[in-house]
């Protein structure tokens, strides 16, 4: 058992070493084309794609973002670098909560920062949270390797042919169950939020 846990380890150490965040220093310093934001975004996160094939960011995805009021207007139709951090946020959320979530969690935070040079700006806000990444990156790894030692002990008396499939399955639920609860807790946490809908039909008003 032991040798399957430093293999199984070793494997999703060696995915998430390949699935790096876009550094602040790889961020453009001026702005771009929308084909020029697509092929920044898709070769910046091509190791998070499952398959060859898909698309990280497309220009319908891009209008659709902006028809939804999740992303500012483009100047002469160029974006800066707050539309480049704009667009990592949508792409790190959009997996798991929908536009409406999105926009009540994101909406507030270009409201006030996006194209700000205060003290505060968008990428010191994404400097800030992406920061967590290598610590959080050893949470995860504790975390898998108990989850997966576990399900490695469900099944004891199912024949060996059958026990691996069972394995993975058990492991399977343990993670769906996780991202189920946490999914859950982000949603109830934006709730609390105040409702960026209400906010922009007092603006209207």
């Amino acid at each position: 058992m032991s040798n399957d846990i430093h293999e199984f380890l070793r494997e999703v150490l060696k995915k998430l070493q390949t699935m790096d965040y876009v550094k602040p220093e790889s961020l453009p310093n001026i702005d771009l084309y929308m084909d020029q934001v697509t092929t920044f975004m898709n070769t910046q996160l091509a190791s998070t794609k499952r398959h060859e094939e898909d698309k990280i960011l497309t220009k319908t995805m891009i209008n659709n973002y902006a028809k939804n009021n999740l992303l500012p207007p483009p100047t002469k139709k160029k974006y800066s670098k707050d539309h480049v951090l704009t667009l990592l946020f949508i792409y790190y959320f959009k997996s798991i909560l929908s536009i409406s979530d999105i926009q009540n969690i994101l909406n507030p935070i270009t409201d006030k920062y996006f194209g700000n040079d205060g003290d505060l700006n968008l990428q010191d806000i994404y400097n800030e949270v992406f920061g967590l990444e290598h610590e959080e990156v050893q949470h995860i790894l504790k975390e898998l390797a108990r989850k997966y030692k576990t399900s490695l002990k469900t099944f004891e008396n199912i024949q060996a042919e059958d026990a691996n499939l069972l394995h993975k399955f058990s492991f399977i639920c343990m993670l769906s169950f996780d991202v189920y609860i946490k999914k859950l807790i982000i949603e109830q946490t934006i709730d609390q939020l105040p409702s960026f809908k209400a906010d922009s039909d007092k603006k209207k008003e």
